[in-house]
């Protein structure tokens, strides 16, 4: 399995406050950007795979609602994802 225990939990003690800390929108984020990279690199090898693109669509509009929560009510901490994460270019 590409997402292990042990890999979600380096993903939310480096993005989020703490390892155990799974509540928080950049840690979330983060994950989200994690598993969207798997899929799209799925995506490139099967591209007859719908239920992967299905996925795939969801956790982008999943990562868009996060994120868009982040801007209303923090800025700061949502450029700073942004920035950290590489997402816009």
């Amino acid at each position: 399995m590409y997402l292990t225990k042990e890999k979600k939990e380096e993903i939310f003690a480096k993005y989020g406050k703490s390892a155990k800390d799974t509540g928080s929108a950049e840690g979330q984020i983060a994950l989200f950007t994690y598993r969207i990279q798997h899929l799209t690199e799925l995506m490139k090898q099967n591209k007859k795979d719908q239920v992967s693109e299905r996925a795939l669509v969801g956790l982008v509009g999943k990562r868009r609602k996060m994120l868009d929560y982040l801007k209303e009510n923090d800025i700061e901490r949502y450029r700073a994802i942004i920035k950290e994460l590489n997402l816009r270019k």
